[in-house]
Parts: C-alpha cells; structure tokens; sequence
C-alpha cells in the first residue's frame, strides 16, 4: 500500500498464517500407510519442472534446513512414472523451508522453483515453501486457538520515505487500557525480511503460547525493517510512530530491543548511544565494532534490566563474533548475561527461533535464574587447523565435523559433501563452502554414530585424501566416527585398547570358479582361549549386494559393536566370521567351505544350537536360503532388510524344531526392500514357521538401520543354550 502522510500511521490487519496446516504445498505430504511417522514425500510432475524453469532432464532435488543441526542440504529427486520424489524423515518436530531446484548440468548453477499452485509464504525469497511437523518438543512452535493479532504499521517522515513494521498485538490487547503495553522491538539481519520474524521466525505463534500459558508478560511485538532506519532511525522514526498507534510504552523501562546479526549490532548501538532508551536488550548471533567506555557501561547498568547474548554452535558464521562481543562487554564491565553456544543448531532460525523463546519470558519480569539453558556452552573463542595441516575430517569435542578439500579444487563451479548424515541415516548433498585461498570447507554439528562419504565436485565423486580410512568395496567412501549420547554413538565408540577383541583374516577355499581361495573377517572376544575345553559359540554375519567381507567391519563398525556389547556384558564370549558371500551358491558355501574353515582355525562349535547366522539385504536372502535347506543347523537366524520366501519343500516342523530364535529386521518404506520383508513375515506365519518382526527401525536401505539391527540381536544370541 502506499505510504501515509508525512508523520501520520496506519495499522492494516495481515492476512493470517494457514491454521493448522503441515504444509500449504501439495507437492508434499506425509506418507501414508507408513509404520513409522513423520515420514514425508515430495512429490513434483517432471513437466511441471519444465514448466517452472524451461530445463528439460535436469537433476532436480528438494533443498532445505533438513541437515544436521538444521543445515541447508539436498535430497536428490528420483524418477517415478512421470513423476519425480524424494522421502524424508522422519523429521523432529519443528519448521522446515525448502525449494525445489533444478541443475541443468552437473557443473552448472541450480535454478530454485516452487509449486506454482502453492501460496507465496516467504516475502524475501520467494522460491520458499514451508513444513510444520507438529509434535513433542514444537509445541510452543505450534498454532494455538486465541492467540494475538497481526498487523502491518506503515509510517514516514517525509514523502518519499516510507516504512514498513510488522506488529504482534497480544491476545485481548486493549488500545484503551490505563497502563501502556510494555514493548519488544526486533531487528533482521542484512539479506533478511523483517517479515521472515513470521515467516520463518513463527513469532507470532511462540508470542501466542508464551502469553496464553502466562509465560511472557503481555506486550506489543514490533518487527522494523532495520535495513531502512539504522540505529538512529530506530529511536527517532519508530519509536515515536508506534507511540501515536499504539497503546505502548514510551519509557525505557516499558521497552526490549533484540535483533540478529546486523539487527543486533544495530540494537546494541542504539542502546549504547541511548542508555535509558531501553531496559532489555537481545543479541541473537550479534556483533559488535563500537566502543563502551566505562562510564557508559555504567550507565548501560544503571538503566538496564537484562542483557542477554544468543549464538548457535561453532558453525554459526556469528560464533566468534558473539565471543567477542562477550568480552568487549566483560571488558568495559557491562553485566550482562550468556544463553551460551546452542549445541543442536547454527546460524539459522531455529537457533532464533529458541533464542526468541527464551528472551521473551525474561523481559519485563522477574526471572531467578539469569545462566543459560540447560545444555548449552559456554562461549570460548573457536579455531579450525589451518587447511592441509590434520587428517580429515576434523571433529571436535562438541561432535561438529569440518570437511576440508583443497584449493586445487578452486575452479570448481561448487562441491558438495555426499553422506548418510540426513535423517535416519539418508543421503543429501551439503554445499561446501569456498574459502579465501580456494580451498573448500564444511562444518556440521552431527549426533554420535558413524559416517561414510564422499565428495562431488561438479558432479564427479571424489574421495576425501586427507581421510586414511578405506572402503574395500566403495573405493571413492571414507568413514568416520561421533561418540554421543545415540545407540549408534555409544556403540560405535572405541572401548580402551584393552577391552578390544581381536580382529584377523581368515583364509579358505571357496567353492567359486577356479578353486580361489577367499578371505574372511574374524572378530574373537578379548579374553579369547584357542584352547578352552569348551568351543565358543558363533555368529556367521553376511554383507548386502554390491558388498563383500570388508564392509561389516570397515562401513558398520561391527568390531566395536561388539566389543561395546561384550565390555557392558550384554553378550556371552563368542566369535564373529564375516566371509564372502559373493558368486556362490551360499547353502553350499557356508556348510561346506566357511564353516568348516572357521572350525579348523577357531576354537569353535559346530553345534546348530551353538551356531547362529544372519545377514543384510542380500545377505538375508543367503541365511534363509540356508535356513530352509539346511534346517537346525544354524540355531539362531537373523534377517536384515530380508525377502524371499519359504519354499514349498521347506520342512516346518524340522526349521520350528532346530531354530532357537528367528529374528526379522527392517527399515520403514523408505526400505526398499520394506514391502518384501512384509510379504517374507507373511508367508512365514501362513506356513506356520515360528519367527519374530522386530519393531521397525526409520530409515532406507542403509547401514543406520542394519547397525541398529545388529546392536539388537547380539545380545539375544546363545543365552538358553
């Protein structure tokens, strides 16, 4: 709308958010029939691609905050029918803002689209489409009945000089009440909307549930476009445009000032140039390049009642800048509070998000405690090694992971970190970032557990160099590990030197073409005994297709797996032999070549009921060709993203009578083999062959979801032998 006349106002009611909506995008929806929620499908017409970009068969891919620590990352989209899609999830509660982006080739630019028949949600980029996953944890993210109003102020000066601030009025604001409203004014940052505080920042919804559950004191909530008026123009334009139209405070012990970033700097030097302006100040992910001289420090103490720095962890552009500004406060004696380093996030607007949550129930009121909230860090000054002097990746206490690839990549058109670091262990694409000397970097603050990867410069997969781990059967993957509080993090955490098994290379003759002798991967526990009296019981642990006897110990990490297990006592002394189940009818194999092998150079039994058998993905298909063939052989069964079916000559009786435990796993349907599985668990239950479908474990085709599995049926093993 056009500017009012000069010093006069207007409120105008905005048009309010879509109530209880996951998404206003049709493209996208939770998918249906999933044993597993929050699972989400974006689903977009491949000519609607070519409709929205004029790109024909380009790689297109849904971009958005579904990284670690909510980075931007990329989900490549797959072809189905005339459809692309791409599943993800399940996803925290919590917002996401996502595009879909086309690339026309793999060394060129993307070009950002949304769906055309979906609202324009976010004012300054308009590509931007939004998910609310509603649930535990984001339910002060979440819409609720009679919260506040949104409004637009328009006000100017003079006649070409226009501006524009958005408003939250509380709920039951009253224009005519005795006593003004006490009143938060908020900043953006450069290349921010003040609109984005609604748009991605969901004020209005935190601002409604903090006042309804009488959290917050009620107040006006003013977003300023702090790109227009600066510093000054915040005290001399706005301040007194909002008094004339609204029933606020003009008294600085009435007012609060926070912003991010810019915003921030700009609050902190309003304050600093006018103490008594403002009792609450917010720094979220802030600088400051001014100077506080003591005397004004002590003014800033006098007049102020909080002030509170924000910053997300280490990758957070603004950390350091934040550190900083701690100490320049520290140095001039200003008092002033620390929410500290948010551990789960970075500079990006959940951080903001929660720092906002926070901020709002101290102003205004009395709050007790003034430390920070519970589980963030204190603010320390971070330093990265200068590039090429540390194998990569480099990880630091926190479990934040910086990917490092050298300049002599400077003239790549962009690179990108290709990892199961998306949710339940899926596959996006992160960019790196190019840094001053042409080398490129990337840091992501990921939960414990392990990780394989690689990088694609220009659409070319690279392996990591300065990584000396190696993947026998993916040459271009490199691996590492996080140690945290996750089941993957705990068990996938070295145990000390001396609570380690043993791992050694077992040789046999395989019964492939040509009489090759084979090499198998043999993990015994670390009081092992060759000569004990009594054999050790044992598990045969078969890889998936595309894979062979390396990847359980150089990809799944299944040596301390095991050894977690056995230093907690959770399972009983046995050995482990992972061989190649390659080009080979396995039944055969295994009975007459590995096994035996096994029993020649391990103190091992060859019991049925001291035998156990169990494999992924392809592997499963090679236990229960097994298990039907060569029933009570193999006592205990397990199954990983399995398929097949019993055979109509499988004996049931001698398979229920010889199996001590037959255990299936799998992923949810982002599992491919999922609807096998289903159908395998089926034909076992008709057939009347005894068998347990463990619960289901969120995630694709991957190794998350076979660690997981594994970490489960250990323990299970020869304990009522």
């Amino acid at each position: 709308m056009a500017a009012t006349a000069a010093g006069a106002g207007a409120l105008i009611v905005a048009p309010p958010a879509a109530a209880d909506a996951v998404s206003a995008d049709p493209w996208v929806g939770e998918v249906p029939n999933n044993p597993v929620s929050d699972v989400y499908r974006f689903t977009v017409p491949s000519a609607a691609v070519t409709a929205a970009t004029g790109i024909e068969n380009g790689l297109v891919a849904v971009q958005g905050n579904f990284g670690p620590g909510k980075a931007w990352t990329d989900l490549t989209m797959g072809t189905s029918g005339s459809n692309l899609t791409a599943t993800l999830g399940p996803l925290e509660p919590g917002l996401y803002y996502y595009q879909y982006a086309v690339r026309p080739a793999a060394d060129q630019d993307v070009v950002p689209f949304r769906n055309p028949d979906a609202p324009q949600e976010v004012t300054s980029k308009p590509t931007y489409s939004t998910l609310f996953v509603p649930g535990p944890g984001a339910e002060w993210l979440a819409d609720v009945d009679g919260g506040g109003k949104l409004q637009t102020l328009e006000y100017s000066t003079g006649a070409a000089s226009g501006s524009e601030a958005l408003v939250w009025t509380p709920p039951g604001y009253d224009e005519d009440r005795a006593e003004p409203y006490p009143v938060l004014y908020l900043l953006q940052d450069e290349r921010q909307s003040y609109r984005e505080w609604v748009e991605l920042g969901r004020l209005g919804q935190i601002m409604d549930n903090l006042t309804l559950g009488g959290d917050a004191v009620p107040m006006v909530v003013v977003m300023a476009d702090g790109s227009r008026p600066g510093p000054a123009g915040v005290t001399k334009e706005l301040l007194p445009a909002v008094e004339r139209e609204l029933n606020v405070s003009a008294e600085g012990s009435g007012r609060a000032i926070a912003g991010i970033g810019r915003g921030a700097e700009q609050a902190l030097q309003a304050l600093a140039d006018k103490p008594r302006e403002f009792a609450n100040l917010g720094s979220f992910s802030g600088r400051f390049d001014g100077e506080l001289s003591q005397g004004r420090a002590k003014q800033l103490n006098d007049s102020t009642d909080v002030v509170r720095l924000y910053a997300g962890n280490v990758t957070d552009p603004a950390y350091n800048d934040t550190v900083a500004l701690a100490d320049t406060l520290t140095a001039a004696g200003v008092d002033f509070q620390s929410d500290g380093s948010d551990p789960a996030t970075g500079g990006t607007w959940d951080t903001w998000q929660k720092s906002l949550h926070d901020f709002a129930q101290r102003v205004f009121q009395e709050v007790e405690d003034e430390g920070p909230s519970e589980g963030h860090l204190p603010f320390v000054q971070h330093e990265l090694p200068a590039a090429g002097t540390t194998p990569t990746p480099w990880i630091d206490e926190n479990g934040v992971v910086t990917f490092e690839l050298g300049p002599e990549f400077a003239e790549a058109n962009g690179i990108r970190v290709w990892g199961n670091f998306g949710p339940a262990g899926s596959w996006p694409r992160t960019p790196m970032v190019q840094q001053a000397d042409g080398s490129w970097r990337l840091s992501l603050a990921v939960e414990g557990g392990s990780y394989y990867y690689k990088f694609e410069v220009d659409g070319v997969d690279h392996k990591d160099l300065g990584n000396p781990t190696s993947v026998f059967s993916e040459p271009r993957w490199s691996t590492f590990t996080v140690e945290g509080d996750t089941l993957r993090g705990r068990y996938t955490a070295e145990v000390p030197e001396d609570a380690r098994g043993d791992v050694s290379v077992m040789s046999y003759p395989s019964t492939a073409g040509g009489g090759q002798e084979r090499s198998a991967y043999v993990w015994t526990p670390p009081d092992y005994d060759a000569d004990r009296a009594e054999a050790y019981p044992v598990l045969y642990l078969q890889h998936g297709g595309g894979q062979t006897w390396t990847d359980w110990l150089e990809v799944g990490y299944i040596d301390r797996i095991l050894d977690n297990h056995y230093l907690q006592g959770n399972i009983v002394p046995m050995v482990v032999v992972m061989a190649n189940g390659n080009g080979v009818n396995f039944p055969t194999e295994i009975t007459t070549r590995i096994a035996p092998a096994a029993e020649e150079q391990f103190n091992v039994s060859s019991e049925g009921d001291q035998r156990a058998l169990a494999g992924l993905s392809l592997g499963s298909g090679h236990t229960l060709s097994t298990l039907w063939a060569h029933s009570g052989e193999f006592g205990y069964i397990g199954a990983m993203s399995a398929f097949g079916s019993p055979p109509a000559t499988a004996d049931v009786a001698a398979i229920n009578e010889g199996t001590k435990l037959l255990r299936v796993y799998t992923g949810d349907v982002q599992d491919f083999t999922y609807p096998f599985t289903m159908q395998l668990v089926a034909a076992m239950g008709s057939r009347g062959i005894n068998h347990e479908l463990a619960p289901i474990i969120p995630g694709p085709h991957s190794w998350d979801v076979w660690q997981k599995s594994v970490i489960d049926f250990l323990p299970r093993l020869f304990k009522d032998a």
